[in-house]
Formats: structure tokens, sequence, C-alpha cells
């Protein structure tokens, strides 16, 4: 009779490892609201998949997702709705393929957000911010040094059971063989969204996103990509955010917002809506007149204590070298002068794309300093050490690093002590440095 159970369970385990020889990557946490969460994932071919959740204070209670299918044309990715939970509790999650549970060896859990208003000071929570993830592809790469490496940074991050992670831009690099075509593109994020390292990460931690030019098209990519209907598509095919531009029908860019406990998380996009920089006549733009508008309006909204806005490339150096704001003067001046001018408290921008880390602060008279946190990279190649000696007048003494990299932001405190605490990580998850600003400090 043992020896019959023993057969059994090594049956059911191979029949659920069989499952998994068709997933190809995730599951993903997307978003979670307090009715209802995302779980993305991808599969090699057109198969049914259904999500079965419960939360871990009643696991007797078991709730199934509808059963979906995908298809070629979005690569088999799938955006699979949960929407039975409540307020304020943690669950965990199964996925059944073809109506066969799919056996993972790491933790599948989200938690959904906690309603706390009118009731108690706001919840602690912890978000990791980087970009910049290269992941090697021998026969596609430009030939030499492989341009990325240390995957096991995800493993470190993984391990610091972050709440929240947001990808800064850059989270995956087309190349020449791949944005001239769907093809390609499909195949580029199905490719860096598969490694192995990731997928822990993935399966039990919200995912947001933002992109800057290496996963929008060519590099220092602008709004004449002629391919950029098809990058968008596929930057909606392979996230999980709340929503894409103002409205599905204007189809146009991939900027949103989201909030958890008091902090709102304003996600730009640098590439839609972005002249040439080369371009002398007309109206330079980095975000376009719609999205400029919109981010405005939503941050005079706000009530949130903490406004983060993400960027990809930085906004505050004073160095126009890169591809900064400085080459968008007008338009960085009028962004500053509207945080001013409508009394927008709490303001710091997050961003990347330089392949290193560094902080400014821009000092204001007669209000708060604000400040851009860079992080990266991720994965991909580092930059010379050249860059320390960079004239940024508005760096802060010791915030820079030329190393892959992650930042975890902490928020914590009751209402009165409110804080975030900036912190930067090697890629074995030992602590670089970190700054703490107070709620009152941005008011």
């Amino acid at each position: 009779m043992k020896k019959s159970i023993q057969v059994f369970f090594l049956l059911f385990l191979s029949y659920g490892f069989s499952q998994n020889t068709l997933l190809q990557s995730g599951p993903m946490v997307g978003y979670c609201e307090m009715k209802e969460a995302l779980i993305w994932l991808q599969t090699k071919e057109n198969v049914s998949v259904k999500i079965e959740y419960f939360a871990l204070d009643n696991p007797a209670k078991v709730f199934s997702s509808d059963n979906y299918n995908s298809s070629k044309e979005v690569a088999f990715t799938y955006h699979i709705i949960l929407d039975q939970l409540e307020p304020g509790k943690k669950y965990t999650y199964t996925v059944f393929i073809n109506n066969k549970k799919v056996v993972l060896p790491y933790e599948t859990s989200f938690s959904s957000k906690k309603l706390w208003q009118w009731r108690e000071d706001a919840p602690d929570f912890t978000v990791v911010f980087g970009s910049c993830m290269y992941i090697n592809e021998t026969e596609f790469d430009r030939p030499g040094k492989p341009y990325g490496s240390g995957y096991n940074i995800f493993e470190s991050i993984t391990k610091k059971n972050p709440d929240i992670m947001i990808w800064g831009g850059d989270n995956t690099y087309l190349r020449e063989a791949d944005w001239d075509s769907k093809t390609g593109i499909y195949h580029r994020n199905t490719h860096s969204r598969s490694i192995k390292e990731i997928q822990p990460l993935l399966a039990k931690t919200q995912n947001f996103a933002i992109w800057d030019d290496h996963d929008y098209g060519p590099n220092d990519s602008d709004r004449s990509f002629y391919n950029k209907n098809v990058t968008q598509k596929a930057f909606r095919d392979f996230w999980a955010n709340k929503s894409y531009g103002i409205s599905p029908e204007q189809n146009e860019g991939v900027f949103s917002t989201f909030n958890w406990g008091d902090a709102q998380f304003f996600l730009i996009d640098d590439r839609f809506f972005r002249s040439p920089q080369e371009r002398v006549t007309g109206n330079k733009t980095m975000l376009g007149t719609t999205q400029f508008e919109w981010l405005i309006d939503a941050l005079s909204s706000s009530i949130a204590s903490f406004k983060i806005i993400v960027i990809g490339g930085q906004v505050l150096n004073s160095v126009p070298d890169t591809e900064n704001y400085g080459h968008y003067p007008e338009e960085k001046e009028r962004l500053l002068n509207e945080i001013s001018n409508n009394k927008i408290k709490g303001v710091l921008f997050l961003t990347g794309d330089r392949h290193f880390a560094e902080m400014s602060m821009l000092p204001r008279e007669g209000s708060y300093p604000i400040y851009d946190w860079t992080v990266s990279p991720f994965t991909a190649g580092i930059v010379s050490d050249k860059v320390l000696n960079e004239d940024n007048k508005y760096k802060v003494q010791g915030s820079a690093f030329v190393q892959n990299n992650f930042g975890i932001i902490s928020f914590s405190g009751n209402k009165e002590n409110r804080q975030m605490k900036l912190t930067l990580f090697d890629k074995n998850g030992n602590e670089l440095w970190n700054k703490v600003i107070l709620k009152k400090e941005l008011e």
C-alpha cells in the first residue's frame, strides 16, 4: 500500500512537471487592487490556462479564474484576472494548464491592497527599482565580450522580498535582428523574459514597467520610429500594468499611474512622443502635449504623500551630454515650473538609462528640493569610471556607483514621521549607499 502511494505521488509530480514544458515564462504578478489582481504568463502554444487561489487565512475557500486561451498573435501570452479578492490579504495561487496543475519550485503569491484610509496609518512597504536588463543571445549579439552578465542580481532582489518591482526601462534590448519585424520584437521579449533567475521574483512580487529606447526600438529612438506601434503592442502583451495611455482607443503611448499605501507612482513614456534631439525647427518635446497635461493634472489631483515620477532618462542632471531632459530645456523648465506653481508636494524622480547610479538634488527657492535617483544597470554593461568626473552640479556627494546595481525604496513610519529610505545594493545584495528623506522635507 505504501509503495502504491509513492508511485501515485511520483506520477502526480511528473504529470505536474510535464505541464511545465508548456510554460515559457511566468507566472508574473501584475497589478493588485483590493478586489482584483492580474497574473501574467506565457506558454509555448495555445493551451487552456486557469488559476486557482486562496487567502492564507482561509485556505479551505479556493477560488478559480475563468479559463483563458491565447494565440500566436500575442506570442501565447495571458493576462488572467482574479476578481474574488478581499482587501489586505495575502493569497497563494496555482497555475493550471489544460486542467493539470503546474508544479513550480518557488513561491507563487500576491497580496491585495489594504484598506487603511480613515482607519490607521499607511502601511509600510518596499519597492525595488532599476533599469537596463541585457540578456545575452550569442547568435544575434554583437561580436566580442558579452554585454550582459550577473543574472544572479535577480536572485538577490528576490531575497529582499519586496512588495513591488518597478522595471525602469531598457527591460529588454532590441537589436538589429529584432526591431525591424514583429517576429523579431516578440522573439526578443520572449527570450529576455524566460531566464530562470527572474522567475521566482516575477511569481511573488507586483511588477510594473516603463520603457526606454532599447525596448521601444533602436538606440536613442524617438517618435519617428516606424515600428513603434508594434513595440507598443508587445509592451502591452508582455507587461501587466493597470493601463496604457489615457484610453485604449487612442492607442498612443504606454504612460500610466498606480498607487500603493500613501505613494502614487507615475509611469512616464519618454519615447512615443519624443522629438528627434537633432531637430532644430518646431516645438521640441519629450512627453508630448497629451501626456504632459495628463501628468500635471494627475500630480495636482493626487493626495499621496509621495509622488514618484518614473521616467527612462535623467531629469535633473545639469550636463546634457546624454539623453537626459537637458536636450529639451523649454519643456524641462515648464515641467519644474508647473510642479512649483501648482504647489505639488512630495515629488521625487526615479530614472535609469545611464549604466551607473547616482542621485541629483535640485534646490528650489521657497520650496523643498527635488531629487532624481538614477539606478542602472541590472545586467547590461557598465560605463567608464570617467562618468564619475561628470560636472553635474546637482550630484549628491557619495551617491555615484559604477557597477551593476538595484535600488530599494522603503516607505515607513506613522503619519507624523513618514519617510522614504532609498538604499542602493550591488548585484549580490550588499548595501552600497542609502539616504532617508522625510515626508515633511518634501512639503
